[in-house]
């Protein structure tokens, strides 16, 4: 073998690069664990702290880089900017996220005696933690989102949350050392676990059938693109969607369109001169044709706020409840903002350098105050989270309001092909959490309906036009993590690093 296949440098960007495998659209947990846990030599092997940190960057630079290479796609719909940019974004992304798993590594690295496999999993849960909330978050895809598919495993996160199942996948990756030392008891132990899992991924736990009568879901997903959906194309995307809802039925529903499919203004009281095609009246007199008298209406929408002097001054990416009557019922506007999508952070800085936000237009969206329930007759409080807000853990639902279910319109069209599906991930992570059932309307997909225990009920697939009507879903009872949150896993970090303190102190 070349000596440069053998460099720990490269293999530990190439290790990095294939623990991106098990999560969607691949789903190849078992090279993920594979890949952690060959990264996990590498760093206790390290001969400097400065090598350990260099080994965990590197492994994040080529993990983040295969991960979000969806990343790219959203440069292709900006004007202002060269589609080639994305590329170079994609990786800059890479190099500023590699930070946290380095951080870990260099942790871990110093407890490298027995102690090291539990306090680089407890490493991993805080920095994990950290790339969710510094400089408002990135927290796409955490470790624990690849046991999706694995639902016993994946329920875990019911207990302690996502971050902590990260942690302890970390622990889990960690059994493979013996395989390396040869160790025929760690062995034999460790093929176990792996054909228990194996064996889990066939199972699924069974659930509480949804109420034959009551009230319907109807999602939408018309299957129209990021470049289809520009002024001159409002009417024939309000055709799309009227025709895939249909007319009234016979017994109530609620009726779910997605993020960025409206493209006209529903409120009223704005100053005429920002009506393009019709009123806010107008098209919720449209809208309202669609329904029975004991239907609703969501659906995503931009609102605006003016001054006294009707100049523009602000706008919110909102979702609109509108009922039977033409009326708007409710409101929620979106709380955690994209960065350089939804508003350009350091606009003194940027914009003199020719860069813009990802979203077309030159005013900034304003973040919402956070996660909130619209009350619709017939179904009760409906939570909402916009797109990016359901990849938040421990940040979805308002704890003194408790949803029926959430609705997570998403304009998933920029996400390229592996964007949506990992979309849809984390969000059946997030229903597991909460115990709560979620539904997800997309442009293009992946639509659909996910059971409070993260199983998948319906879906309409990614860029196919369809709908899903189905009952709503049965809610969970109040899940451990949804009472306490992330605490769990300051917990589980705690508890693993006690452990490998325990260890790192026995004699040998």
């Amino acid at each position: 073998m070349p000596r440069y296949f053998a460099s720990p440098a490269l293999l530990s960007l190439l290790l990095g690069a294939l623990a991106a495998c098990g999560f969607a659209p691949l789903q190849m947990w078992g090279v993920t664990l594979a890949a952690i846990g060959g990264w996990l030599l590498l760093v206790r092997g390290a001969p400097s702290f400065l090598a350990a940190l260099w080994r965990g960057w590197l492994f994040g630079v080529g993990h983040f880089t295969v991960n979000n290479n969806w990343f790219q796609h959203a440069f292709d719909f900006q004007d202002q900017m060269p589609p080639v940019l994305g590329y170079f974004a994609a990786v800059a992304l890479a190099l500023y996220l590699a930070v946290y798993p380095m951080m870990a590594a260099g942790i871990g690295w110093r407890f490298r005696d027995r102690g090291f496999v539990p306090i680089a999993a407890a490493a991993w849960i805080a920095t994990e933690w950290l790339r969710g909330v510094l400089f408002t978050g990135y927290a796409w895809d955490p470790l624990g989102v690849v046991w999706v598919p694995v639902q016993p495993v994946a329920a875990l996160a019911a207990w302690v949350g996502t971050y902590a199942l990260s942690g302890l996948t970390v622990v889990a990756a960690g059994a493979i050392l013996p395989l390396l030392r040869r160790e025929p008891k760690r062995l034999a132990a460790f093929a176990g676990i792996f054909l228990l899992l194996f064996a889990a991924e066939m199972h699924s736990y069974p659930l509480a059938p949804a109420p034959a009568t009551g009230p319907r879901l109807l999602v939408v997903q018309p299957n129209i693109g990021q470049d289809q959906r520009g002024e001159d194309d409002a009417e024939r995307v309000l055709v799309a969607l009227e025709r895939l809802t249909g007319g009234p039925a016979p017994y109530p529903r609620l009726i779910l369109w997605p993020e960025g499919v409206v493209r006209d203004l529903v409120e009223d009281g704005y100053p005429w001169w920002v009506y393009r095609r019709a009123t806010g009246g107008a098209v919720r007199r449209r809208i309202a044709q669609l329904l029975g008298p004991r239907d609703t209406l969501l659906t995503g929408g931009t609102a605006l706020r003016f001054d006294h002097d009707d100049n523009l001054v602000g706008a919110a990416n909102s979702v609109f409840a509108i009922d039977a009557d033409a009326r708007i019922a409710g409101r929620y506007d979106k709380a955690h903002l994209v960065p350089y999508g939804e508003y350009l952070p350091m606009p003194w800085l940027l914009k003199p350098l020719g860069l813009s936000r990802l979203v077309p237009g030159d005013l900034d969206f304003e973040p919402g105050p956070g996660p909130r329930a619209i009350s619709v007759p017939g179904v009760g409080a409906v939570g909402i989270q916009v797109c990016y807000e359901i990849i938040f853990s421990g940040e979805v639902v308002d704890r003194g309001d408790r949803p029926r279910f959430l609705f997570n319109p998403s304009n998933d069209a920029w996400f390229g092909r592996w964007g949506p599906p990992q979309h849809l991930a984390q969000a059946r992570m997030r229903a597991i959490e909460e115990g709560l059932p979620i539904v997800r309307a997309t442009p293009t997909g992946i639509s659909a309906v996910i059971a409070a225990n993260g199983a998948l009920l319906a879906t309409v697939p990614h860029r196919s036009a369809g709908r899903i009507e189905v009952p709503v879903p049965t809610a969970g009872t109040p899940t451990l993590f949804s009472r306490l949150g992330n605490l769990l896993a300051a917990v589980v970090a705690a508890a693993l690093f006690t452990l490998g303190v325990a260890r790192h102190g026995r004699p040998r």
